[in-house]
């Protein structure tokens, strides 16, 4: 079916063709591809995902696979593949694999994909036309969703992010911050302001669908380098898997609530006038025009348009009270949500 397709067309025999042609263009810059893994129920997709930046034109200067506190799937896939394979030396979590990465990758621009993405031909390329810029410090393309079965009807386009996946009302060109599953920096950027925060995100708190540490990082290079700029290219796309879990209400409210969460400790990072500056924009237009248009679907006959109308504002209040809760708890007894 077209929704696995992306998965079934980076099969062994693209693993094994090794990697794309190098580029001849000298003002193209040399990137690292970074790929963080830790559930052996994800091999398939993390098979996938290699294969897809190995066949990239220009073809990447290195591919390192960070395994997250696994052993015995580091020696999976070392035994496996003919990329680096290196254990995450940091703390438990995504934030502790990307800097793990960080800190062996050689090239110009550092790039990061999640494990259970596929990379279109094309997206390295894409990612790497910005750079001409020299301001600009860092690149994100287009994540489009890979449903285990079909989008449920009642799921807003407006929340994709739900799902690690690009969202309606994200316009081409500069933006505040990357989605952390399909993003490039420039390696300066690390030098300038640090790495990933490893208490913001899935590394704090495994209990919680957390996220919300490439936003604090990207704030952080935009507040220290004044006239840098993040760019959202949608040619650069991947294709992300959303498994049947999470595919459901009960997730999606979940997921919401540890946005909240997540916010509360990017505000209290950078500032809660950058750290919410986007998120007002977007509930105040995007939201508020979704919400409207589910009303009237819903008026005119097509009942999945309240829902849809319903999913928002359910959302925005999860979010709403996970902020709260995060920035409660900060403030009361020092504590991370």
């Amino acid at each position: 079916m077209l929704r696995d397709e992306p998965f079934g067309r980076f099969s062994a025999a693209v693993l094994s063709s090794g990697a794309g042609e190098a580029s001849p263009d000298p003002f193209t810059p040399s990137m690292s591809a970074i790929i963080c893994a830790f559930d052996d129920n994800r091999w398939d997709d993390t098979l996938a995902a290699v294969a897809s930046v190995k066949a990239q034109i220009p073809a990447p200067l290195e591919v390192i696979l960070v395994v997250d506190h696994n052993p015995d799937l580091r020696d999976r896939f070392s035994a496996e593949l003919d990329v680096t394979v290196v254990d995450n030396l940091g703390p438990r979590g995504l934030s502790g694999g990307k800097n793990t990465g960080i800190a062996l990758a050689q090239g110009d621009v550092v790039v990061f994909l999640d494990d259970d993405a596929v990379a279109e031909p094309g997206w390295l390329a894409a990612l790497a036309q910005s750079f001409t810029d020299p301001d600009v410090l860092g690149v994100g393309g287009l994540t489009l969703p890979a449903w285990a079965t079909d989008r449920p009807q009642w799921w807003p386009v407006e929340f994709d992010w739900v799902v690690g996946c690009t969202f309606v009302g994200r316009d081409p060109g500069v933006v505040r911050n990357l989605l952390g599953g399909n993003a490039s920096f420039r390696r300066e950027v690390f030098d300038l302001v640090g790495r990933f925060p490893t208490h913001i995100g899935r590394t704090s708190d495994k209990r919680r669908p957390l996220g919300c540490e490439e936003t604090e990082l990207c704030i952080r290079a935009s507040q220290r380098r004044p006239g840098g700029r993040f760019v959202f290219e949608p040619r650069a796309v991947i294709h992300h898997r959303v498994p049947l879990i999470r595919e459901r209400f009960a997730y999606f409210r979940a997921r919401c609530y540890a946005e909240g969460l997540s916010k509360a400790l990017v505000s209290q990072s950078v500032g809660v006038q950058d750290g919410l500056a986007a998120e007002r924009t977007y509930t105040t237009v995007v939201l508020r025009r979704g919400v409207v248009r589910g009303i009237r679907e819903g008026l005119a006959g097509r009942l999945n348009g309240f829902r849809r109308a319903g999913a928002i504002v359910t959302g925005v209040a999860y979010a709403t009270a996970g902020y709260a809760v995060g920035c409660a708890r900060q403030r009361w007894w020092g504590a991370a949500p």
